[in-house]
Formats: structure tokens, C-alpha cells, sequence
């Protein structure tokens, strides 16, 4: 696991976007693995300039998002179809029969969940996964618990992530109680992955996780401690708390 350090959140947020970068132009055809929430916001405006102001081409980049809400409409304001479109999608030139967000209103999810990860293997994998991490240790929507599930599936969300999830939202009540979520098994499929994190409020969870001493699912982050090409990034007040 490499560790990058940076002064602050607009730093990181530069480094992931170059990485990003740097791959794009070696290949064209990337399939990135994308993540929403606050984290990423920085780094896709990174990459919205490097369209605007450089060129960098997404006419043949395909990309899948780690989950979404269960019961909420892809216009819902706080949908992650919503979020993609708005943050990035509507601002560069991909091709958007090339963008895959999980269908949280999918009639038969078990099924439709299944057809996401085979999607997955048939564009040839994802070549870069982004990452953020949730203050319990989460990752995508895989919440801590006694099993871990290994495909994409539907989950409940805890408490915890729910009451940090509800500043998107009106009222606390509104956040949806599930989501449909790439599981530990699907981003452990990734050949790259990025984690990102920053403030003071991911410190302790990160120090846990760059301690490297056990895998659990109390920590589902730490299954990435078995990944051969994981890249942490983040700012100091993250790594130092």
C-alpha cells in the first residue's frame, strides 16, 4: 500500500486527477471505477479543466459507479445518477452509453446485481478504482458487520452513515435506509485502486487502517490491505489528525 501525504484537500485532490490523467493518455479505453460524496468533488473538477483546458478525451472511457441509493429516482437531487451527471458527466465529452450507476429501483435486484458485476467483466475490468473511506471504515456502501458480501448486492445502511449521509438531504428521515453497492470482492477485482481522505474527521480511521496490522470486517477498508496496487492519498490533517 503506497501512502501519499499532501498539504490539503485541493492537493489531493491534484494528485488523484494526474494519476488519473497519466493513465487516460496510456489508454484511451480506461474503464475507471467511480465513487460520489464530497471526497471526489475536487478531483473531477480536476479533471473537468483537464478536458476544458488540455484536451484530455473521454469519447471512449467507460466508467462504473460503486453504488446508489435503493428506491430513489435517477433525478432525484441526491440520486448518484443525479450527482455523476451534475459533478462531471454533463461537463466532458463521454459518451454516456459508456456510464454505468447502479439501478436502485432495478424489479428484481438480486438478479439485476448479478448483471452489474458481469457488465463489469465483460468491459475487461476496471482499471482504476476511486475510493473514498467512511469514518467507520467503509468503503462504497459495504458497511462494518460480521460478513462482507463479495459480489454487488443491496445492504442496509448503519445509523452512522446515515446521519452523515443526511446533510445531503432536508431531513435526516429522507436518507434511504439501503443501497445497492459493489461489494468487497468487486473492487478487490479493480488492477488499481485509489483511496482518498481528508480532514480530521477520517483521521482516526485511516491511522487504523495504514497500521496494517488485521484484516476485519469491523474494518471493512482493511480487505484492501491484500490488494497489490493500492495508492492512499491524503492530506495532513487526515494522516496526522
Amino acid at each position: 500500500m503506497r501512502v501519499i501525504v499532501k498539504k490539503d484537500y485541493e492537493s489531493i485532490s491534484k494528485e488523484a486527477a494526474n494519476i488519473i490523467k497519466d493513465e487516460m493518455v496510456k489508454n484511451p479505453n480506461i474503464v475507471l471505477g467511480l465513487a460520489t460524496g464530497s471526497t471526489p468533488v475536487g478531483m473531477y473538477q480536476e479533471l473537468i479543466r483537464f478536458h476544458k483546458e488540455e484536451g484530455l478525451d473521454f469519447s471512449n472511457v467507460t466508467t462504473f459507479n460503486l453504488d446508489e441509493y435503493v428506491g430513489i429516482d435517477d433525478d432525484h437531487p441526491n440520486s448518484y445518477h443525479y450527482f455523476m451527471k451534475d459533478v462531471l458527466f454533463d461537463h466532458i465529452n463521454i459518451n454516456m452509453e459508456n456510464t454505468f450507476v447502479p439501478d436502485g429501483k432495478a424489479e428484481d435486484p438480486e438478479s439485476y446485481c448479478r448483471e452489474y458485476d458481469r457488465l463489469i467483466e465483460e468491459k475487461g475490468g476496471i482499471d482504476i478504482q476511486i475510493l473514498g473511506i467512511g469514518e467507520n471504515g467503509h468503503i462504497a456502501f459495504n458497511e462494518p458487520d460480521k460478513k462482507l458480501n463479495v459480489g454487488t448486492s443491496i445492504v442496509d445502511l448503519t445509523q452512522s452513515t446515515i446521519e452523515a449521509n443526511s446533510r445531503f438531504f432536508d431531513s435526516i428521515d429522507e436518507v434511504p435506509k439501503t443501497a445497492i453497492t459493489m461489494g468487497i470482492g468487486s473492487i478487490m477485482k479493480a488492477k488499481k485502486i485509489i483511496l482518498l481522505a481528508n480532514g480530521k474527521k477520517k483521521a482516526k480511521v485511516i491511522k487504523e487502517l495504514l497500521k496494517g496490522e488485521k484484516i476485519t470486517t469491523d474494518l471493512p477498508a482493511s480487505m484492501l490491505l491484500l490488494h497489490p496496487d493500492v495508492t492512499v492519498i491524503v492530506d495532513e490533517e487526515a494522516y496526522n489528525g
